[in-house]
């Protein structure tokens, strides 16, 4: 296993971080409770440490799964969850404010079956509260031993002045990256070497086209997100893109005799410095593939060629 210590604070994970979004049992077709137990735990068993999760993911459901599938183990494991987006009535908006920030923060505690949270993370800005004001109410939650740390998410380089003046407050920066989505790789790179935040890829699979599983063939039920054009990795001329790069990946598969998914993933880790990986995990099968992505490296000739292709 690979650890990364972040931030340069005392918080060491590995750099493979377990991603929750599927663990809500929503939008990604059936995932089975028991199948979601037996991985977060055959994580543990092989170095994992690192879990991520939001209360908005099945509107709870992922934090309720995680904290039944650690149990007695979440003194082993750092827990990343988030808080922001709000869903009341069947509307969805964004709410930074310091009381929604507590109220979050306690009911996700509580699915989790913990009383702290390793990395509380702003999952999206409300574009009304300033940013001196979500670090204030984090800052007395930290002191309070809620939280020990905390992050951000899908923030860009609008942002970078407010956080910049945050000084070294928040260690994470978390955003979309992948083969198959290089549109903040720039501002990812920024956020590391001027403010020392460690990257967080989320997407880090293309949502799953880049593990070499489906072809232009591929048809989704409605229960699966990525049945919708939204989601482009699998729609028209992106997915015709996308296949080129997975013919790349697994070429360097066969060369390595790992699955498609340690490829995309390993790209990540040896693009980006002391970056660590977030991808959504189903089952024991698909951790045991995205964790053959450690303890190698690819070759220069390898990444400039999976950087060429995902360029084109």
């Amino acid at each position: 296993m690979e650890y990364q210590t972040l931030g340069n604070r005392a918080l060491k994970v590995s750099r493979f971080c377990f991603g929750g979004c599927p663990m809500g049992q929503y939008g990604w077709g059936y995932v089975e409770e028991n199948n979601l137990i037996k991985a977060i735990n055959t994580a543990i068993d092989h170095g994992i440490n690192f879990f991520d999760t939001s209360d908005t993911y099945g509107l709870g459901k992922s934090e309720i799964n995680l904290g039944e599938g650690l149990g007695n183990r979440r003194s082993e494991v750092v827990i990343a969850s988030k808080f922001g987006v709000r869903v009341e009535k069947g509307k969805t908006f964004y709410d930074n404010s310091p009381e929604y920030i507590e109220k979050a923060l306690f009911a996700s505690m509580k699915r989790l079956r913990t009383d702290y949270i390793d990395l509380y993370q702003v999952h999206y800005r409300d574009g009304k509260t300033p940013l001196y004001t979500v670090v204030e109410k984090l800052e007395q939650l930290k002191k309070q031993g809620y939280i020990r740390h905390a992050g951000l998410c899908n923030v860009h380089k609008e942002d970078a002045e407010e956080i910049k003046a945050s000084g070294d407050f928040f260690i994470t920066v978390q955003d979309e990256y992948s083969l198959a989505c290089r549109k903040n790789e720039q501002e990812l790179k920024m956020y590391y070497k001027d403010c020392g935040m460690n990257s967080l890829t989320w997407g880090s699979l293309g949502q799953g086209i880049l593990t070499g599983e489906y072809d232009a063939n591929t048809v989704f039920g409605s229960d699966d997100r990525r049945s919708r054009e939204i989601y482009v990795n699998f729609h028209g001329e992106k997915l015709k893109s996308n296949l080129r790069i997975v013919e790349v990946i697994r070429n360097i598969a066969e060369t390595h005799n790992v699955s498609c998914a340690a490829v995309a993933i390993r790209f990540i880790l040896d693009y980006l410095d002391d970056s660590i990986v977030l991808a959504g995990v189903k089952n024991e099968e698909e951790v045991l593939l995205n964790i053959a992505s450690l303890g190698w490296h690819l070759t220069k000739d390898e990444i400039d060629s999976l950087d060429k292709i995902s360029k084109e």
